[in-house]
């Protein structure tokens, strides 16, 4: 790869992750939790159904003690509850609360409105070729970075 194309793409990568971490600090502070507990409490909500501690230290690159004490201050405010696994009375699992989410929708409708409005910019092929990129981005750095 030209050094030239990397440095411009090592920018952007830099700018956009800056960006998504502002944007989820902002949304934290509405929701008054961290930024680290509102991206575990998204990690939960995209799950197919409540996860062990130990699957979300694996998700999100935390250690087991640390997403502990995520699960406290998530329990505490009412996103979350620990329940016991209905196939191994020993586990414990943490469940989404159907409660009150609804009521943050709001913040991400702007970053929806802009994903729609930059995806409109591309036909179906340039679309397909983004969303590839995106798949190997996501799959590599999990792998090398997460999951190390």
């Amino acid at each position: 790869m030209e050094p030239e194309v990397l440095e411009r793409f090592t920018w952007y990568m830099r700018e956009q992750s800056a960006l998504t971490v502002m944007f989820h600090t902002k949304v934290a502070e509405q929701m008054g939790l961290s930024a680290t507990d509102e991206k575990c409490l998204d990690l939960a909500m995209r799950a197919e159904g409540p996860l062990t501690a130990g699957r979300i230290a694996e998700l999100s690159g935390l250690s087991t003690g640390a997403v502990t004490g995520v699960i406290d201050r998530l329990e505490r405010s009412g996103f979350v509850r620990r329940v016991r696994d209905p196939h191994d009375r020993r586990k414990v699992l943490v469940e989404v609360t159907p409660g009150d989410l609804g009521r943050f929708a709001h913040l991400f409708e702007q970053a929806r409105d802009s994903m729609i409005e930059v995806l409109d910019q591309f036909d179906t092929g340039e679309q397909q070729v983004i969303e590839r990129y995106l798949q190997l981005q996501i799959a590599t750095f999990r792998a090398r970075v997460i999951d190390t």
